[in-house]
């Protein structure tokens, strides 16, 4: 079960993407996870519990996602999980940077708070700081080239939660 707030991002979601895409999203996942259609069922985005901030992060990682990657398990990405070592945070912080970049545009257009996650305990507080830092830029140059299935998702995003445009 979700929250109302993840809930209703989630229903945004399918009634942009369901038909036009074949794509469906649902919570209640101890693990969010990306299934590619097959012929008998749509692709499936499945976040975190009721956490509507990981609704909005799934739905930047499809929104990213080339129509290759999208035919993939889990967008075909590695996922290490923390304590990660140097080399393995360095290459986690280059791929997130742009998909939480986007992820904080969605909140914006639905009044969700964002809040930068290295996803790793281990990380030095210099670490997180440059990567907190890089998704502020990211922001900055995403914002007015949004990905064409980003910007129309933000678009139904601030016309269902009907928040301001920043």
């Amino acid at each position: 079960m979700t929250d109302a707030t993840a809930a209703r991002i989630a229903d945004v979601f399918n009634q942009t993407f369901l038909a036009s895409h074949n794509t469906l999203m649902s919570g209640g996942a101890a693990e969010p996870t990306y299934a590619p259609p097959t012929p008998n069922a749509p692709a499936h985005i499945v976040f975190t519990y009721d956490y509507p901030a990981s609704a909005l992060h799934e739905a930047a990682h499809w929104c990213l996602a080339s129509e290759a990657r999208r035919r993939r398990h889990d967008y075909g990405y590695w996922y290490v999980p923390g304590p990660r070592d140097a080399q393995q945070r360095a290459a986690f912080f280059s791929v997130e940077a742009e998909v939480q970049a986007l992820e904080a545009i969605f909140a914006g257009g639905c009044g969700v708070r964002f809040v930068v996650s290295a996803d790793d305990f281990a990380a030095a507080p210099a670490e997180l700081e440059e990567f907190a830092q890089r998704v502020a830029q990211r922001i900055a140059g995403r914002r007015a080239r949004l990905p064409v299935r980003g910007q129309r998702f933000y678009d139904a995003l601030y016309r269902a939660f009907q928040y301001e445009r920043g």
